[in-house]
């Protein structure tokens, strides 16, 4: 596999999760159940699917749209994201979003800050309480553009870029760990290396920013992943569910969506599971497909899928990939 061959599949990775979760976001396992049975591929958003209703099989939600927003600015750069030019886009697709009629816009934590920065509240405070998986969503593009070999400048890349709106121990944290399990898989790691390097990134991620109550990333990914793999499927998902947790907050979703990657037989199946579980489905599927994509290459992905999804959301992402790659070349 080549570099490229694995920065793609992880891009593709994250937009492959999110539209396999966009119909079942924010509903429990026994209304996917009940609506879709255990997801397998690609459907339409069902009867009990609020934010994201009438939106049709493959569609993508605002995980790839921030990731691929993320990634212009980045370009846009020279590899350095404003703090204030990122509030300006959020804000813009936010509108964009609203004009189409969707309620899947920004999530509390970025709503919170970006209120913050148009109040004038510097950016280095306006992220202060963001505790939430939004920085960790959209980081893929970062795991692309930056190495992680030096991992106290990864997360430092990481930080700058999560400031604005998740200026926390954990949703830095958060972000460093989803963010440098991408970079090592882009770099050649394998699958059980770039979860190493995760969680070594999340324990340098927690030691930034501003402290708000809640678990360490570092610690509960240490603790889950051996409770995790010693469980049975059935038990495994479960304890996914009600043990781990899949809702917003960065302690649960992100810990989730790194132990379904790090466990996982196949792929897509991962993706699909994590599609099933209920709570923030579409954020844990994105978030696990960019971290399997970038260890397993574009082989870990169905052709006919990719094909889909890229023609539904009008997305064309191999220029944009090629373009953080050459940032990542860089010295």
């Amino acid at each position: 596999m080549s570099t490229s061959d694995r920065a793609l599949a992880a891009f593709r990775g994250l937009a492959l999760g999110d539209a396999l979760g966009m119909p079942t976001q924010s509903m429990s396992r026994a209304e996917i159940l009940a609506d879709h049975g255990p997801i397998t591929g690609l459907v339409d958003a069902g009867p009990r699917q609020r934010i994201a209703a009438g939106m049709s099989a493959g569609a993508i939600t605002d995980d790839t749209e921030q990731a691929v927003l993320l990634a212009e600015l980045l370009v846009e750069g020279d590899g350095v994201v404003d703090p204030v030019v990122l509030a300006k886009r959020l804000l813009e697709w936010e509108d964009r979003m609203r004009e189409r009629g969707s309620l899947d816009l920004l999530g509390p934590s970025t709503k919170a800050a970006l209120a913050r920065l148009e109040d004038g509240v510097p950016a280095g405070e306006a992220g202060k309480t963001g505790a939430t998986n939004g920085a960790a969503m959209r980081i893929t593009p970062v795991g692309i553009a930056v190495g992680a070999t030096d991992l106290k400048s990864f997360v430092d890349v990481v930080a700058r870029t999560s400031a604005p709106t998740h200026n926390t121990g954990i949703g830095i944290a958060a972000a460093a760990a989803v963010g440098a399990a991408v970079s090592a898989g882009v770099g050649g790691a394998s699958l059980s290396e770039a979860v190493e390097v995760a969680i070594a990134a999340a324990d340098e991620g927690g030691r930034r920013g501003h402290w708000v109550a809640g678990g360490s990333i570092a610690a509960r990914l240490r603790w889950a992943l051996p409770y995790l793999a010693s469980l049975d499927s059935a038990a495994r998902e479960n304890a996914l569910i009600d043990v781990v947790g899949t809702s917003v907050a960065a302690q649960e979703s992100v810990v989730a969506a790194l132990a379904l990657a790090a466990l996982a037989e196949d792929p897509w199946d991962a993706l699909c599971q994590a599609a099933s579980l209920g709570g923030d489905t579409d954020t844990i599927a994105a978030m696990a497909g960019a971290v399997l994509g970038a260890t397993h290459g574009g082989s870990a992905w169905p052709a006919a899928a990719i094909t889909t999804v890229e023609k539904v959301n009008d997305l064309d992402l191999a220029p944009l990939v090629s373009k953080l790659l050459v940032l990542r070349e860089r010295p």
